[in-house]
């Protein structure tokens, strides 16, 4: 959590134009938290395997707004939330709706089966509506250290603790905004489109 509040404290770094291009975009979504400085100026790109083995690319989202977001299926509180608000945003959007992808990428490499993802997806209504990477830890490691994920976890207990900003991405795909995970379904419906068009 250090780590990213420094990165966000540092977010206005770059050039004027870039800055003043963020700022204009940043002032028209519901969130303006900008996302870190160095994920505005080169946002990692990934591909990991969702839970039917099928290869997925951060960059094949290009033209649509992308919410990444990193999370377990088994988690007791804040993941069935934000899950349960991001289908709920998709709801509110309605036809937009095909405007947004929305990610996740597991933090936890053990726990999280391709069976157990299928699991969770259908109890949360999200078959189709999210994909779900996850892999090993040497794969899904380096996507956390990217994106300023902090994981620990707990195996006796089979709880993993992690940050749980999800990261507002544009249909350009540069990061551009962090979202609470306390977030309203209803910033996600009005930014969207906004994302999207960016």
């Amino acid at each position: 959590m250090a780590v990213l509040l420094a990165c966000i404290a540092a977010a206005g770094c770059g050039t004027a134009r870039t800055e003043s291009g963020n700022t204009d975009a940043l002032s028209r979504l519901a969130v303006k938290l900008p996302a870190p400085a160095h994920l505005r100026a080169a946002t990692p790109q990934f591909q990991l395997r969702d839970s039917l083995g099928r290869l997925v690319r951060l960059s094949q989202f290009r033209g649509k707004a992308v919410v990444l977001t990193f999370i377990y299926d088994h988690c007791p509180d804040t993941c069935p939330l934000i899950v349960a608000n991001l289908h709920n945003a998709l709801v509110r959007l309605g036809r937009a709706a095909g405007k947004l992808q929305i990610i996740a990428v597991s933090v936890d490499p053990t726990g999280d089966t391709p069976a157990t993802v299928r699991t969770f997806l259908a109890a949360h209504d999200m078959i189709g509506r999210m994909e779900y990477l996850i892999g090993s830890f040497k794969e899904l490691s380096p996507v956390w250290r990217e994106y300023g994920v902090q994981v620990q976890g707990s195996p006796e207990r089979r709880e993993v603790s992690h940050s749980a900003f999800l990261y507002g991405i544009t249909g350009r795909g540069s990061a551009l905004v962090l979202y609470p995970p306390t977030f309203d379904p209803a910033w996600i419906a009005h930014d969207a489109p906004l994302l999207a068009s960016y």
